[in-house]
């Protein structure tokens, strides 16, 4: 059985609501991509959800919430993890805490560490379901792992029509980009995973430098594995124009010809459509030629994903 494409409205969150407390699964709309949600207290759900993407259970989930209050209820908050909540959520920013003994977050979705994950997403369908359920949803990106992340409903229909229950069409993502990921060593922020937000507006909101992750023999984080939003097709990186065969995703007024993530070399632009673009192009061609793309703002995040589709293991 396909899974139903459903639009917005009261009727379809209460079914979606009605199927993850049954212990489905449901792809959410959010600002930053599709979400693929599960009850995070049920252990089963999560089991499939693994499943359902091919996801490693070693790489931890993260748990979307409604609230502050019911983030706190999950996680200790320190006053500067709470000073980051007060000014980046709801949005895409993912902030990785000491979780609570009584967290209703499974251990599965954890990865059995001491620490989750946790979000307030920026996108009315997916607050209105967490808040009719009553408790948090992990919510991975919904396409198998590894492969393009999904910014419509009709790309998760390609990857996981087949493996899940239900899909909420919300629209394009406004943000097109996964959560940035803050963790904490005592009171400074360090980014596990760039993304939505740059690292330089939160280091401006809250007056400190956030430190670069870099203890990469582990996983404390989605989005830290090397080969990762990766297309079937080679990427080849900085390209300042494609060769015979190769697609182009350009960047910018100089780039000419292809598919171009934003003609005025605007970040903002180019982050919203990059996974859309990746995809277009991931269907015509074999080899993709990738413009540069700045490395500052949201090209930090822009460029992290690129580097990590374009990885291969070396043979």
């Amino acid at each position: 059985m396909i899974a139903p494409v459903v639009p917005i409205l009261p009727e379809t969150i209460a079914l979606a609501v009605e199927i993850l407390g049954e212990g489905g699964l449901v792809a959410i709309p959010t600002e930053t991509v599709y979400g693929l949600a599960a009850d995070a207290s049920n252990a089963d759900a999560v089991a499939r959800l693994y499943a359902a993407k091919g996801r490693p259970q070693f790489n931890p989930l993260i748990a979307h919430v409604a609230s502050r209050e019911m983030a706190e209820a999950e996680a200790v908050f320190t006053p500067l993890a709470r000073k980051c909540a007060e000014a980046f959520w709801p949005g895409p920013l993912t902030l990785v805490l000491p979780v609570r003994p009584e967290t209703r977050v499974c251990d599965l979705a954890r990865s059995g560490l001491d620490t989750v994950g946790l979000r307030w997403p920026d996108n009315k369908a997916a607050q209105a379901l967490i808040t009719v359920l009553g408790r948090p949803v992990v919510a991975p990106s919904a396409n198998k792992s590894g492969h393009v992340s999904p910014t419509r409903a009709d790309h998760v229909l390609i990857d996981l029509g087949s493996v899940i229950d239900l899909i909420v069409d919300g629209g394009p993502c406004r943000v097109g980009m996964e959560s940035t990921i803050l963790g904490f060593d005592g009171e400074q922020p360090v980014l596990l995973r760039p993304g939505g937000i740059a690292r330089e507006e939160i280091e401006a909101k809250l007056g400190v430098k956030v430190r670069a992750y870099t203890d990469h023999g582990s996983i404390n984080a989605p989005g830290q594995m090397k080969s990762h939003y990766a297309p079937k097709a080679r990427l080849r990186l900085n390209a300042a124009a494609r060769e015979d065969g190769e697609g182009y995703l350009g960047f910018g007024p100089a780039s000419e010809g292809g598919l171009n993530l934003s003609p005025t070399g605007d970040l903002a632009e180019a982050a919203t459509k990059l996974f859309a673009m990746l995809r277009a192009l991931d269907e015509r061609f074999d080899r993709i030629a990738v413009a540069p793309i700045p490395q500052e703002g949201l090209g930090e995040a822009i460029n992290d994903r690129l580097a990590r589709a374009a990885w291969r293991e070396s043979k």
